[in-house]
């Protein structure tokens, strides 16, 4: 039975549209000889071989063998068909060049419609310049991660309706692959989908993270089967994100004789996550002897930060392309590479805080722009410089909110700042609001000395300005609280705690003045004084945080050792700090879960931020 010559009869009858008539026609064929190719009793001739090799833009080498090996193989001559099955074998080792792209791209989530135009889009300009596949990332059909969406079925209902959407839109000279929910069997599985001569092939990702911000498990069953396909000659296998931090899957993967490996992802940024995702594809290489193509998502998702920075590397581990961080872009990796200067700490993190803060704002689609409380201290403006290079100044208003400890200094470089920026800047004193409060409260607190609470109630008529603003207005309030701040209970609920997103939540206060410093030397507009005085809340006569605090460098050193390595008090002091100390900031870092559970959501830069990734009971007894 002649099978490869009916399939090259049906892609030939798909790709032209043609019926068997019409084909006959147009190419002269005998339709006796269609009609013996069509039922498999006859292989092609050798110049029907080239003509349909020529009509599907394939190897003509290639189908001549098939076709030779085909007759041989009806004949019964053995000796042939052990020398044509030799020459398929040469020529599957002498493969094509093939041109592939890399789509980094930045859905949002849920947003099926336009993620899938932009899927095509992309798919049909790859087309016009050449491109012979073309790789999105991990769940870029749905964005990275739907959560619960993924438990509706009209959710996954309109997935299948937007993977048939793509595949139609697909030009058969292309394949393209993206990533996207699949449902089989009553399982649901994360799933890469290929596009290949309008026709689709899933393979479903092996190794389903569950730690830190990854929740897999709730929602996907995990596949079983290596996934290759052939392009131009090539046998290229496929993986999802986390299979390739697995040695055992990639090996498996390779075992099928495969010259490279594709792996799309969706994989979080923290501080030093690039380098180690190098390192991982570095391993997986010299194990492998393989190339490697990584494409990455880009985008902020609520608290997820996805960096992007896709890259390729070839079998000698040499990295062959990088894509830029932080932004979408599109590129072939047969353009010229040339190694860009490694970016500091403080412009990768800096860009991480405006990509999400611009994400979070724009992709919700609600807030008509940023409302902040300018304090003329550190964090806020920084918090101020983020939101006018994610939105723009125009979409900015800056409120200061002076009371009685609120020195001239705070007036002066807050108004300065707005100005050197042209953001909308407005002075609203609450001295009569707050003495309306003592008033009022004066017969409650009777007899009671004046404690944080007096204090407490400058920061509360503040939150309740700003959200007032921010619903006449239509704009979200950003809140301008730090890591080390947050960490330790140093906020008040209802007050500066107020607000819908908080750039500066996994950002150390140690940090914040580097990101300051950073920001000024692209343009400057922090005032000097504002990095150079010693902090204040300003809620109290000549306060400042080390009356309250240990010294930052101390505060944030200790914190990291807790938070982010999580050890024990005992493993901290023999670091070499004050056992007092210790256990105080560990203490209440663990006593002000309760305010965190309530804090609005940032933008995750560590490896351990405060929300989705860490999970610990307000009510414990637990001793660390």
């Amino acid at each position: 039975m002649a099978n490869k010559t009916k399939d090259y009869l049906a892609k030939v009858r798909k790709k032209t549209g043609f019926s068997d008539y019409k084909i006959s026609q147009k190419y002269e064929i005998n339709q006796s000889n269609l009609s013996k190719y069509k039922s498999g009793r006859a292989a092609l001739s050798e110049t029907h071989a080239w003509l349909f090799a020529d009509i599907l833009n394939i190897n003509p080498a290639e189908v001549v063998a098939n076709t030779k090996l085909e007759h041989a193989k009806m004949k019964g001559d053995k000796s042939k068909v052990i020398f044509w099955q030799e020459r398929l074998k040469n020529l599957s080792n002498i493969s094509e060049s093939i041109k592939i792209d890399i789509a980094q791209i930045n859905p949002i989530v849920g947003d099926l419609n336009n993620n899938a135009q932009k899927i095509i889009d992309l798919s049909l300009k790859a087309t016009q310049q050449g491109c012979d596949l073309l790789v999105f990332p991990e769940l870029s059909l749905t964005g990275y991660l739907p959560e619960d969406l993924l438990l509706r079925a009209g959710f996954i209902q309109q997935v299948d309706e937007k993977v048939t959407m793509i595949k139609n839109a697909i030009p058969e000279n292309i394949s393209i692959i993206f990533g996207a929910p699949h449902q089989q069997a009553g399982n649901l599985y994360n799933a890469a989908y290929l596009v290949q001569e309008k026709e689709i092939q899933i393979y479903h990702k092996q190794q389903l993270p569950n730690y830190s911000v990854f929740d897999e498990k709730r929602y996907f069953s995990a596949g079983s089967q290596p996934f290759i396909f052939t392009i131009k000659g090539q046998r290229i296998g496929l993986l999802v994100c986390a299979d390739l931090w697995d040695a055992d899957t990639v090996r498996e993967t390779v075992r099928y004789g495969v010259s490279s490996i594709i792996s799309i992802n969706a994989s979080p940024f923290h501080v030093g996550k690039h380098q180690q995702r190098l390192n991982e594809v570095k391993n997986r290489v010299l194990e492998n002897q393989v190339g490697f193509v990584y494409a990455n998502l880009v985008g902020g998702q609520d608290e997820i930060i996805f960096d992007g920075g896709s890259f390729a590397m070839d079998a000698k581990a040499q990295l062959t392309h990088q894509l830029p961080f932080f932004e979408t872009a599109t590129s072939s990796l047969t353009d010229p590479y040339t190694p860009a200067e490694s970016a500091s700490v403080e412009k990768t993190i800096y860009d991480a805080l405006v990509l999400a803060t611009k994400d979070y704002i724009e992709k919700n689609g609600v807030f008509k722009g940023v409302v902040i409380g300018l304090s003329g201290g550190i964090d806020s403006a920084l918090t101020l410089a983020i939101a006018a290079d994610a939105i723009g100044s125009e979409k900015v208003k800056a409120i200061m909110m002076p009371y009685t400890y609120t020195s001239n200094m705070s007036l002066e470089d807050a108004k300065a700042q707005a100005s050197t920026m042209n953001i909308d800047y407005q002075e609203i004193s609450i001295h009569s609001m707050v003495e309306s409060f003592n008033s009022q409260l004066s017969g409650v607190f009777s007899g009671l000395q004046a404690d944080t609470t007096e204090e407490n109630l400058q920061a509360r008529v503040r939150g309740t300005l700003l959200m007032a603003i921010s619903n006449k207005l239509g704009s979200i309030v950003l809140t301008t609280g730090n890591k080390s701040e947050m960490a330790v209970g140093y906020a008040t609920l209802y007050g500066d705690m107020s607000g819908g997103f908080a750039p500066l939540k996994d950002v150390s206060k140690t940090m914040v003045y580097r990101l300051a410093k950073y920001r000024n030397t692209q343009s400057y507009i922090i005032p000097g004084r504002v990095i150079d005085r010693e902090p204040s809340a300003e809620l109290a006569p000549n306060q400042v945080d080390q009356d309250s605090l240990p010294p930052y460098d101390e505060l944030d050193a200790i914190l990291g050792l807790f938070i982010e390595q999580r050890l024990s008090v005992k493993d901290i002091v023999n670091q070499g700090f004050n056992q007092q100390t210790v256990e105080r900031i560990s203490q209440l870092v663990l006593n002000n879960e309760y305010k965190r559970r309530q804090s609005a959501p940032g933008p995750k830069i560590s490896k351990n931020a405060f929300g989705k990734e860490r999970r610990y009971p307000m009510t414990s007894k637990f001793k660390p």
